[in-house]
């Protein structure tokens, strides 16, 4: 997301402050922040970017009220920012045990594992289940930490012992979806058709895919016989988004480069959407250079008439472009790039990189902060209201930062992206882009964000709040 340009509103901005979101913890371990929940008989609905959704409470183990949410279902985050849970093996007897000696006390018992494995190589009856069964686990508790390295591979070991079970195929290609690697998840899908082709998590799976590479016909199709197969509020939540987009970009013009896929609004100007690729072209290759990745697959933008983004996107009037697995942007009026622009480019493809390079895990603070600080901007007009909001001890936390904004009123988004960016500057300007790299590549291991910052930069968010104050006095102070 980017924000319009701002003016500082001083103190009164944080009476409305409130960014805890709810967090659903599921029986499998995953955890789903959500803007807000409410369980209604024998389901728990709730509140995503996506639209509403729903679960059975059966698979609910508990709901964390009002606490600080990092998600891969940010606005920022999460493959085309679709709302998806992984398939799910059906719970027995027999699977509990395997799955308790798995995992137990918070813990993967790689011991138990290596038994399981030589159990199977043994050639016992039953063995080669048994050890997919433990593997799996492992992979799920491991994805429920945010540790894609992890859990892809034990999750692709599973499958070693059931090349042919459905579930484990379905799972390796939701993990390398979570890693926007969308070509592998298709190859573990079109597998899954052949053992199971009316499975509707094959479909449901396969839409995600194609969306997030821009097929939006595939995307409708695929998620169309999903729900042919089976009811499922997520899949109705994608599909209608889908729909929106598809009904929308019918009549649009495409452009491709090397790294990019544009469409725009007739009303466009063609040179325009060159020069928008010419510049994003350049903007990619600085990005990877500062980053030192590349993201894997062509990035879908979209060029929009005012009303058309605010139509599709429902964003709040203080989002002024957005990137929610495309890059979502408003030229109305424009007849070439402009400075603006390209800096908008330049802020919305950061998102692109870091999500991916991160695998989906960066909170919104470093996800916004980075995106400003690559297009050029720093802390200069905003120091001064940032210092008497931490003078006043009305100063929010990282934590507060990590999960949505897209509820936030004007006047507090505008405070988050200033203390947001605010502490991007301090990182960079101590030890140039190496921290920076350093700490989303421990996001991408799986760390959480303040374990990244303890690890690179050997502080606390408390300490990295009070550091960045005193950087801003240095620089900025009067």
């Amino acid at each position: 997301m980017r924000l319009y340009p701002f003016v500082a509103a001083g103190l009164s901005l944080l009476a409305t402050w409130d960014a805890r979101a709810d967090t659903i913890v599921l029986k499998n371990g995953r955890r789903i922040a959500a803007l807000s929940v409410a369980v209604e008989g024998d389901k728990v609905r709730y509140l995503t970017s996506a639209g509403e959704l729903a679960l059975p409470k059966s698979i609910v183990d508990h709901i964390e009220k009002g606490g600080a949410a990092q998600t891969p279902d940010a606005p920022s985050g999460g493959a085309a920012n679709l709302a998806i849970t992984p398939p799910s093996v059906e719970p027995t007897g027999a699977n509990a045990e395997v799955e308790s000696g798995a995992v137990h006390d918070g813990l993967v018992d790689r011991n138990f594992l290596a038994a399981m494995a030589s159990e199977a190589r043994s050639g016992a009856q039953g063995a080669n289940h048994k050890a997919a069964l433990a593997y799996h686990a492992a992979a799920q508790a491991e994805l429920s930490r945010h540790d894609m390295e992890h859990a892809l591979t034990d999750e692709r070991t599973a499958l070693t012992y059931a090349p042919e079970d459905p579930v484990m195929l379905l799972n390796v290609a939701y993990l390398h979806l979570r890693r926007s690697e969308n070509k592998q998840a298709l190859d573990y899908l079109e597998r899954a058709q052949r053992v199971a082709p009316n499975n509707p998590d094959v479909s449901k799976l396969a839409g995600w895919a194609y969306y997030a590479m821009n097929k939006l016909n595939q995307a409708v199709a695929e998620w169309q016989r999903s729900l042919a197969l089976r009811a499922d509020p997520e899949v109705q939540a994608a599909l209608d988004k889908a729909l929106r987009d598809k009904q929308e970009e019918e009549n649009y013009r495409e452009n491709e480069s090397s790294h990019f896929t544009l469409r725009y609004s007739g009303e466009a100007e063609p040179g325009l959407a060159r020069e928008v690729l010419r510049a994003l072209e350049a903007h990619f290759a600085a990005i990877e250079s500062e980053l030192s990745y590349t993201p894997p697959e062509p990035i879908g933008v979209i060029l929009y008439t005012q009303q058309a983004f605010a139509d599709i996107t429902s964003a709040p009037g203080w989002v002024g472009a957005l990137n929610d697995g495309r890059i979502r942007v408003p030229v109305q009026g424009l007849t070439q790039l402009t400075p603006e622009l390209s800096r908008v480019l330049k802020h919305e493809l950061t998102h692109s990189f870091v999500r991916q390079k991160t695998r989906a895990n960066a909170p919104t603070w470093i996800q916004e902060g980075l995106a400003q600080w690559m297009e050029g901007k720093r802390s200069a007009a905003s120091a001064d209201v940032l210092l008497r909001v931490y003078d006043a001890k009305q100063a929010m936390s990282l934590a507060d930062l990590q999960g949505p904004w897209m509820h936030l009123s004007n006047e507090v988004a505008a405070y988050a992206y200033a203390w947001s960016l605010a502490n991007m500057e301090y990182i960079v300007q101590v030890d140039g882009m190496t921290d920076v790299d350093r700490i989303l590549d421990q996001l991408a291991a799986g760390s959480t964000a303040e374990a990244a910052v303890r690890e690179i930069l050997h502080s606390d968010y408390d300490d990295l709040m009070q550091s960045t104050v005193h950087y801003l006095r240095k620089t900025y102070g009067n």
